[in-house]
């Protein structure tokens, strides 16, 4: 029997119970925010004239997701290193497929949807998913060669470079943000020489400005998260309501449902600015404890990760520690675009907005997270995994 490293716990629950209850919170809050930020849209859309249809819509993703998510939590964390290589490609070849007139589906100017008939299969999604898990693989088995730029990073970069490129194509910068926030993050934590990782920091800084100005599209965006107010009716439009509404909730905010802005004036309120609705209903105090749950879910998973690697772990605590990546990361951009800190990206609020292929792949992801942490504790137990 395996002798139990964690002695000084003096009891040892089957899984993290904090770490669940903030996961069914931050759900039962979208359930009422999404509805509560739809209504408007739901009953004007003279195809449904329905105001639950994004609320039903939202609660269907939300079962296919946990469903999904259950199963997830089953398979061992070791299914997921084998195949990791596998997934990454898959996700790759989704990257692809979106990109093929007939096959990927234009909204507002962008191709990034693939239709599967019960949800809009998003594969930006897919991939931030498969980069925390090839990622994590991929430091584990070339740790050794992290020191050097052709056999440890050079790799890595071309994968990085390709992700990029497909991406770049849709065009969806923002989920490009995000996954390579979660490579660079996890080559970090795996202990990159840290002279590659600054010129690796530095090449991204270069990197990202230089598309910027090369791109009409998302220079425009820049001028417009700079002054909103320079052109409120035109560039500046989701910024400029978006901070109206975050004005408007002050402390206490407004109460549920008294949101003004939702009604037509603040574009995506139940997708990419749900945070805005939130703030104007429920005002600093309601963000505060919705950013507090997010803070505990990224620790949860940067503590569970440091628990994995006392237990000589190494795949799962950078997988854990990527979904950690993940979540704040996103997070941090959704809520920068929504203040004006950050220029606009498209991203929506993890485990909060509207839309089923980023629903479907974050709780998955959570079902990883909770899965490594509950074959911590059958160890931890003396149990084998």
């Amino acid at each position: 029997m395996i002798r139990n490293p964690a002695s000084r716990y003096t009891a040892i629950t089957p899984l993290d119970e904090a770490l669940a209850w903030a996961l069914a919170l931050l759900l039962s809050i979208s359930l009422v925010m999404v509805y509560s930020a739809s209504i408007a849209y739901a009953e004007a859309d003279a195809a449904t004239h329905n105001r639950y249809f994004y609320l039903m819509r939202h609660i269907v993703f939300m079962v296919i997701g946990l469903s999904v998510g259950y199963i997830a939590f089953l398979v061992p964390t070791s299914f997921w290193q084998k195949y990791s290589g596998k997934l990454f490609l898959i996700g790759l070849v989704l990257l692809v497929l979106v990109l093929i007139p007939g096959i990927g589906r234009v909204v507002n100017g962008s191709r990034r949807w693939i239709n599967l008939l019960v949800l809009n299969l998003q594969p930006s999604e897919v991939m931030k998913f498969a980069t925390v898990l090839y990622a994590a693989d991929y430091t584990v088995r070339k740790s050794h060669l992290l020191h050097s730029i052709k056999e440890g990073f050079a790799p890595m970069f071309a994968a990085m470079v390709v992700v990029a490129f497909l991406l770049l194509r849709e065009p969806d910068f923002g989920a490009l943000m995000v996954v390579m926030s979660i490579a660079m993050g996890l080559l970090f934590l795996g202990g990159i020489n840290l002279r590659i990782f600054s010129g690796l920091a530095v090449m991204a800084v270069v990197a990202i400005v230089l598309l910027i100005i090369s791109s009409p599209y998302r220079l425009k965006r820049v001028l417009g998260f700079m002054d909103p107010w320079d052109d409120p009716y035109g560039k500046g439009y989701q910024l400029s309501h978006s901070l109206i509404a975050i004005g408007r909730g002050e402390w206490l905010g407004v109460g549920l449902g008294g949101s003004i802005e939702k009604l037509f004036y603040l574009p995506e309120a139940h997708t990419d600015f749900i945070l805005a609705v939130i703030a104007e209903e429920f005002g600093f105090v309601g963000i505060c404890v919705l950013i507090g749950l997010y803070a505990w879910i990224v620790r949860r998973a940067f503590h569970i990760g440091v628990e994995s690697r006392k237990l000589e772990r190494y795949y799962q605590a950078l997988v854990a520690q990527g979904m950690g990546i993940w979540l704040g990361i996103q997070v941090f951009f959704n809520v920068g675009v929504n203040m004006g800190l950050l220029p606009t990206k498209g991203l929506t609020l993890p485990l909060m907005s509207f839309g089923g292929s980023a629903m479907l792949m974050n709780l998955i992801a959570m079902a990883v997270l909770l899965r490594v942490d509950y074959e911590n504790r059958r160890i931890m137990r003396g149990y084998k995994v």
